[in-house]
């Protein structure tokens, strides 16, 4: 996978996200626990995603090789402190 499939990807959950939050606030969806779960599975999709695009850029500027570099596990990368 590529930096730019990575940030198509990125756009991709983000409009998601926008849809689903938007329609929670008009009270259209959001509320039941299906959103609620989709909603956390994207917001953890997203982590995954900006944790493997810096990875990816730092092995590029410490002249490494971005394509070793793979998705890391939700679990790991959720217990990141920010």
């Amino acid at each position: 996978m590529d930096d730019k499939t990575i940030l198509n990807r990125i756009s991709d959950l983000v409009d998601e996200e926008h849809r689903l939050r938007a329609a929670a606030q008009t009270h259209e969806t959001g509320t039941d626990d299906e959103a609620r779960t989709r909603l956390r599975e994207l917001e953890e999709s997203l982590d995954q995603c900006w944790d493997l695009l810096r990875r990816r850029r730092a092995a590029r500027q410490a002249h490494g090789d971005p394509e070793a570099q793979g998705a890391r596990p939700v679990s790991e990368v959720e217990r990141y402190l920010q």
